[in-house]
């Protein structure tokens, strides 16, 4: 096999290479976000064709670095102010998460016949590393799991700039920073620095999400004391873009057909039940007058932390109501999964199941 020939390095620069190619032409052609859907579409159809692609691992995760850098840099002492008057809105959250648990699993488990753990964390709208890590403690299907949300993000990252462009009438070429050139040697290092000690310091501690929550902690104490004035300049942001298209195409390596039509297919009926819910509570936030429309469609729409961040940035939308409520959901997920699969008896479930099947 082609895929076993080429060594690591090899795959990895092929991977690039192509997702260079796919941003070069979507610049070309004037197509919207050229750094993110360019190497996202390059490597997914790459993907689906059987090209031995490899993600960039370490780096990637780096580049995460610079979305926690630009959360914390809007953590102004304006939008600090302001947390009370979200308390409404934050509110409905758990309520959203439960809805989508008790609407997921039973789909999962009953209509696609996946097993106990791979049906809980299937439905659960969190990261999909973190999902993924927890099914298979939990002994789930891993590969299942990690395109069942390599699908939920594609789609939600793919069809949510369509749906804000058209439907809600915003722009794609909001300034997502301003360019490394007009910001101060100092704070480009703070900012910098705030990246790689959040990072790092945050996996030390065992922080979930430590690429992007402990250098938006770090940075978001600095910008709070009036030390920096900056987001990352716009050139970090593009390379995140990139990693991010890179990182979402490179999830579908080595998919078969089986895969596509269990595991995918799975992914895209579910999310298509999570826009139904979405657009129920964005529409209940709008109405009460909680949240302008676009920010209570980021806000409350289930994709990955890292890529509505980034979707926040682009759009100028209002970027701490939105990453207040995208935390508060990932908190909820991580923190209340594992412990109400616990409670249940989910990994006893599993194991009762898999002695039933061994005896058939």
């Amino acid at each position: 096999m082609l895929s076993k020939a080429l060594s690591d390095p090899r795959r990895r620069v092929l991977t690039v290479g192509l997702a260079l190619i796919g941003t070069g032409l979507f610049w070309t052609l004037s197509l919207p976000l050229p750094f993110l859907f360019g190497p996202l579409f390059a490597c997914l159809l790459a993907s689906l064709a059987g090209a031995p692609l490899k993600g960039l691992g370490q780096v990637s995760v780096a580049a995460r670095t610079i979305l926690g850098v630009a959360v914390g840099a809007s953590l102004t002492p304006e939008v600090v102010a302001r947390v009370p008057q979200m308390a409404a809105s934050v509110a409905l959250i758990p309520l959203y998460v439960a809805v989508i648990g008790l609407v997921g699993v039973p789909f999962f488990r009953k209509v696609y016949k996946f097993d106990w753990a791979t049906s809980w964390y299937a439905a659960m709208p969190g990261g999909l590393q973190d999902m993924v890590a927890f099914g298979q403690e939990a002994g789930g299907d891993v590969r299942a799991l990690s395109l069942i949300h390599a699908t939920r993000v594609l789609i939600i990252i793919t069809v949510a700039p369509v749906i804000l462009t058209l439907g809600f009438g915003v722009t794609l070429d909001n300034p997502v920073g301003a360019p490394a050139a007009e910001i101060p040697l100092h704070e480009l290092a703070i900012m910098a620095a705030a990246a790689l000690i959040g990072w790092k310091g945050g996996e030390k501690i065992g922080l979930f999400g430590a690429s992007i929550l402990g250098p938006m902690i770090l940075t978001g104490a600095v910008s709070l004391t009036d030390i920096i004035h900056y987001r990352p300049p716009t050139e970090a942001i593009l390379v995140a873009q990139f990693m991010i298209g890179i990182g979402i195409g490179v999830c579908y390596v080595g998919v078969t057909l089986h895969e596509i039509r269990r595991d995918v297919s799975a992914g895209v009926i579910f999310v298509l039940m999570l826009a139904g819910l979405a657009a129920l509570f964005t529409e209940v936030v709008v109405l009460f007058g909680l949240a302008p429309a676009v920010d209570g469609f980021i806000a409350f729409a289930p994709g990955g932390q890292a890529e509505m961040t980034m979707l926040a940035i682009i759009v100028g939308a209002d970027l701490g109501y939105i990453i207040v409520h995208h935390l508060t959901r990932v908190l909820l997920v991580i923190s209340g999964a594992p412990i109400l699969a616990r409670r249940m008896g989910l990994r006893e479930r599993q194991e009762r199941e898999r002695d039933g099947e061994g005896r058939h």
